[in-house]
């Protein structure tokens, strides 16, 4: 039998210790500076061709989406007059 309280550990088995505010909220900004290092950022190239694209996606789904409205009021235009 081990002398360690269960309760001392959390679930994922290893011990960690008590930090505070400032200790986790430090630890959370080295990692994601950790993070945000191994990000692979898109060239300009890329990013004005990705930009492009979804524009052009968005263009083209407020058009169906106008289109829609535009038969469904004449629709209920139709029907109630």
């Amino acid at each position: 039998m081990a002398d360690v309280d269960e309760r001392q550990q959390p679930s994922g088995g290893a011990a960690t210790p008590e930090r505070g505010p400032f200790a986790r909220l430090a630890l959370f900004i080295r990692q994601v500076i950790a993070e945000l290092r191994k990000v692979i950022w898109p060239t300009r190239k890329e990013l004005i061709a990705y930009t492009t694209v979804v524009l052009f996606f968005v263009l083209v789904m407020a058009g169906i989406i106008a289109a829609y409205d535009y038969v469904f009021t004449q629709g209920v235009l139709l029907i109630f007059g």
